[in-house]
């Protein structure tokens, strides 16, 4: 098969596109991505020298673009990661993530149904859900939760998934979507909460906390995200949603406190700084569904992957050094540096 990734630069869009070349070698996996602050052609170096893999430089909203790609590779399913998608920025400016998340989804699935496709499947996240409260640890999301939004983020990917709902029942579009909780791993952008606080712990910098550090999150290590979706394209029912989650809920003070732990710097790093506006108080996540239909539970705990991911930041200081060090200081100190 051919496999068109979309967003493969990214975090969890490059490690998609390394799951399926090693899992999956007989497939051509093509990857668009239009290289934003977030998209980094560092991270798909291995990925460039695989006769299997090919990137192109476009714009999900260039309609002309994706249909010259969908001309030429003729892909047989198509995997959406690409999203404009940390909260902080959606709330400084909001058009961006619509543009993007919305139109970028309706010009790919124009293409699918010009083209012709086998599958189209939307990654989206658990944020569509709002948040649970702190006081009840028995509630969880499911895919029967009703939609209710809490950023212009989380609105422009609900407003996706919507759309994509709609083509598959308007159109015939053979479709799934996918709700992950909180990723991470590998290639992780430094302004998300993990990869920041183990450069900043790194540097002896300090490790600013939103309000109390209470907020609630439950943590998906990447790779098993990749084989959830890996599942859900091949073996998933058409027009069905799953949601994806960890079963490793943390609240945010205690993972910056388990990193400062490992890597033998002082809890005084901590600074907590103004809380987001809006912020989520918790996310969680019942996966009974994936894992009745296909089989998928995660494999990793968190504090197995921690271990792994903080190894990765030490082993691949080139990685993310050459980010922090460029236009994303800038960005670094309008969001932290009067807080």
């Amino acid at each position: 098969m051919t496999i068109l990734v979309t967003g493969g630069a990214g975090f969890i869009g490059s490690n998609f596109v390394y799951y399926l070349l090693e899992k999956h070698p007989e497939d051509k996996i093509v990857c668009v991505d239009v290289l934003t602050y977030a998209g980094n052609m560092a991270t798909l170096r291995q990925a460039m020298q695989n006769p299997q893999f090919r990137f192109y430089k476009t714009d999900i909203t260039d309609r002309q673009g994706i249909n010259d790609i969908f001309e030429k590779e003729h892909p047989d399913i198509v995997v959406n990661f690409a999203a404009e998608s940390h909260v902080d920025r959606s709330i400084e400016n909001p058009e961006v993530f619509l543009k993007t998340n919305i139109l970028g989804t309706q010009v790919l699935m124009d293409a699918c149904r010009k083209y012709g496709i086998r599958r189209y499947h939307q990654v989206s996240t658990d944020e569509v859900y709002g948040d649970l409260p702190l006081d009840r640890p028995d509630l969880f999301f499911t895919e029967e939760t009703p939609i209710h939004t809490s950023s212009p983020y989380s609105s422009s990917k609900a407003g996706a998934d919507l759309l994509v709902l709609a083509y598959h029942r308007t159109y015939g579009l053979p479709v799934t979507i996918s709700r992950c909780s909180n990723n991470y791993g590998p290639y992780h952008f430094p302004e998300k909460l993990i990869p920041l606080m183990i450069a900043n712990a790194l540097a002896d910098k300090p490790l600013p906390v939103y309000g109390k550090g209470e907020n609630v999150r439950d943590w998906l290590y990447v790779e098993d995200h990749c084989k959830a979706i890996d599942l859900i394209i091949r073996n998933g029912k058409v027009g069905e949603v799953y949601n994806v989650g960890g079963h490793n809920e943390m609240k945010n003070i205690d993972i910056v406190k388990l990193i400062c732990k490992e890597l033998g710097k002082p809890e005084s790093l901590i600074t907590f700084v103004t809380d987001r506006k809006g912020h989520d108080l918790r996310y969680a996540i019942d996966p009974t569904k994936i894992h009745n239909e296909l089989g998928w539970l995660p494999d990793t705990k968190f504090e197995d992957g921690i271990k792994k991911t903080i190894q990765w930041y030490l082993d691949n200081k080139d990685w993310w050094q050459e980010i922090i060090n460029g236009e994303y200081q800038n960005y670094y100190e309008k969001m932290y540096g009067n807080r």
